[in-house]
């Protein structure tokens, strides 16, 4: 018995051992792999501090993944992420569109910038809205006399917008320019709906307020068809002007039509390449090892990197023109609307609220510039803003709104007390309407033998998901979405200087593009975030400009957790992403955008001004 006892003990002294062991061995590990963070972010964080000398050549203009106004991610902390966790992720990037225009502006005064090369082969796209004003960057620094030179193996019709800007365009012999139109579409489940016996409340003002037909139908309405269609097409018309004006062609010779285009590429045998080549849609077919030759003439040969000399612009040292102590404080406000403080990619009503009373009370800040680009969303967050806005306006300071791609439903109810609004011809603006939305699941539950059942003190306390709406919570959300859209068209009406009948005639949930804004007075002119620059020092009568940005910086922590998802993801074989289903990835996405779903919007009264179809465009 006691020799039995001795080896259990034993037993147990080593494996309790081994335990202490591989329990030391993985903590000394882990702080190893710490410690060695630390000295790469802090060699990083050297690294990127210095400045990197700028070669005599061209500046690259290598954009990788989509640029928006106000990236999830700062600029300097991407670039760090990148280098420390690798650039696998780079199709995932979100770049700053100030970043961008700024860069292209500085290198068209740096004497060792003789050229740009626009390489978008990795650029994803932007609003249109942002694609113009960089292309506005383009068109100053090719007018200083520096040239601009695209080269692609293909152009989607995003990258062929910015190339169309450029003094040559190159295209690769197997090479195709992807002009096919815009379209929008969304996911209608009303037949989802009533087969998992889902009850949806849903309550809204707005003839064209279709951010509820999902609910509702199994297809478009008649009215939010024809209000999509005027939108869609004004934008896909105001793309071939441009485009067509750029390439010095006329937008039928850009665009023929789908017939056009088809018997155009029976002529060439379905070569696009020399369909492209032969209708002046690109200059010139070359492989990349002939690009590479011609701007190696252009530029010169950098032995050392076995390429042309040239510089990307993620490695352009660009000067930080902002200042704390700016006179002209520009507020970002850059997604949909939430409540509470910001996240990455969403507007934080407080957060945001916070930032202009802060400009309010700073005495060095004579004018403040908001820049919009939002679908809206909540409408209590909203209104937040708005009294923040007012409240600097009430104080003196004039406030000029810049609108970007969206300020539609409540990105118009946030804009309503500037001084002045500038929105672009491609602005999507509008969608005065409100909405709300309450699923309930009583049916479900009962086709499965389950059911809810209690007491309670009034039918206002009785409810539940898990039970039918009473028709007192039903009146009553409808009264409250009705007071909310005259309190909408109410507040539209007093700054525009009309009556709420004239905005009531306009609204409904209309969207317009910025062009129809101007033409139905919701919006003061037509221009970019430099004209609403200057109309903010015009009325506060700043001769010398100076902006301070307002923007709060993310944790570190968050960025390094996000560039490892985004790694995690790039790194993910390529054969196992073939084999996912596509479809069902798209269905899940969109799915997560509707209203009243979980973890999409928070309104505390479950009220929404939001225009879903705005930013789904393709």
């Amino acid at each position: 018995m006691r020799t039995l006892w001795r080896i259990i003990t034993g037993l147990f002294k080593w494996t309790w051992r081994v335990l202490n062991f591989v329990r030391e061995c993985i903590l000394n590990l882990f702080f190893i792999f710490l410690l060695l963070i630390g000295v790469g972010i802090w060699l990083q964080i050297k690294s990127v501090s210095t400045p990197a000398e700028v070669p005599r050549g061209a500046l690259k203009v290598d954009l990788s993944g989509v640029v928006v106004d106000k990236p999830s991610v700062s600029n300097k902390l991407s670039k760090i992420g990148r280098q420390l966790l690798g650039a696998s992720s780079d199709r995932l990037k979100e770049n700053s569109l100030f970043d961008v225009v700024a860069a292209i502006r500085q290198a068209k005064e740096d004497e060792k910038i003789t050229g740009i090369v626009l390489d978008l082969r990795n650029f994803a796209g932007a609003d249109q809205p942002s694609l113009q004003y960089i292309g506005k960057a383009l068109r100053e620094f090719r007018d200083s006399g520096k040239p601009v030179y695209a080269s692609g193996d293909s152009y989607s019709q995003a990258q062929y917008y910015l190339a169309s800007y450029a003094n040559k365009i190159y295209l690769s012999p197997q090479g195709t320019v992807d002009l096919h139109g815009f379209a929008t579409n969304t996911l209608y489940y009303k037949s989802l709906l009533d087969t998992l016996k889902v009850t949806s409340h849903v309550f809204r003002v707005g003839t064209y307020k279709s951010a509820v037909e999902p609910f509702l139908r199994d297809d478009m309405s008649p009215a939010a068809r024809e209000a999509d269609s005027r939108w869609v097409g004004e934008l896909w018309q105001n793309y071939l002007n441009t485009v067509a004006a750029n390439r010095q062609i006329s937008p039928q010779q850009l665009f023929p039509g789908a017939q056009g285009l088809l018997s155009g590429l029976q002529k060439t045998g379905g070569d696009t390449a020399l369909y492209a080549k032969e209708n002046k849609l690109v200059d010139q077919l070359a492989t990349r090892a002939e690009t590479e030759q011609l701007f190696t003439k252009q530029f010169g040969w950098d032995k050392q990197d076995q390429d042309y000399n040239a510089i990307s612009i993620y490695d352009y040292p660009v000067k930080d023109t902002s200042s704390q102590n700016g006179n002209i404080a520009v507020i970002l406000a850059n997604g949909a609307i939430m409540d509470g403080e910001e996240t990455p990619g969403s507007v934080g009503g407080d957060t945001t609220a916070a930032q202009i009373r802060e400009a309010r009370l700073d005495p060095a800040i004579k004018a403040i510039v908001l820049r919009v680009n939002s679908p809206g969303g909540s409408v209590t967050a909203s209104e937040v803003v708005r009294q923040e806005l007012a409240a600097a306006r009430t104080a003196g300071k004039p406030v000029v709104v810049s609108m970007g791609g969206m300020a539609a439903s409540g990105g118009y109810w946030i804009s309503t007390p500037a001084n002045y609004i500038i929105a672009s011809p491609a602005t999507l603006t509008g969608s005065i309407g409100i909405f709300g939305v309450i699923n309930t699941v009583e049916n479900s539950l009962d086709a499965i033998g389950v059911h809810t059942d209690g007491v309670a003190t009034s039918p206002l306390a009785d409810v539940a998901t898990t039970k039918a709406l009473p028709p007192e919570v039903q009146q009553m959300m409808q009264l409250s979405i009705e007071n909310g859209y005259r309190n909408f068209i109410g507040l539209v009406a007093k700054a525009r200087q009309k009556t709420p009948e004239q905005i009531d005639q306009i609204a409904q949930g209309h969207v317009w593009t910025g062009e129809d804004a101007k033409a139905n007075g919701l919006v003061d002119a037509l221009g970019d975030f430099d004209d609403a620059i200057t109309k903010a020092a015009e009325l506060a009568k700043v001769k010398n400009i100076q902006l301070n940005w307002f923007a709060d910086e993310p944790a570190f922590i968050d960025m390094v957790l996000g560039q490892m998802d985004a790694s995690a993801q790039a790194l993910l074989p390529a054969t196992l992403k073939a084999w996912l289903p596509a479809p069902m990835a798209d269905v899940v996405s969109a799915m997560k955008q509707q209203p009243g779903l979980p973890g999409t919007l928070n309104d505390p009264q479950n009220r929404y001004a939001l225009c879903l179809t705005c930013g789904d465009v393709r």
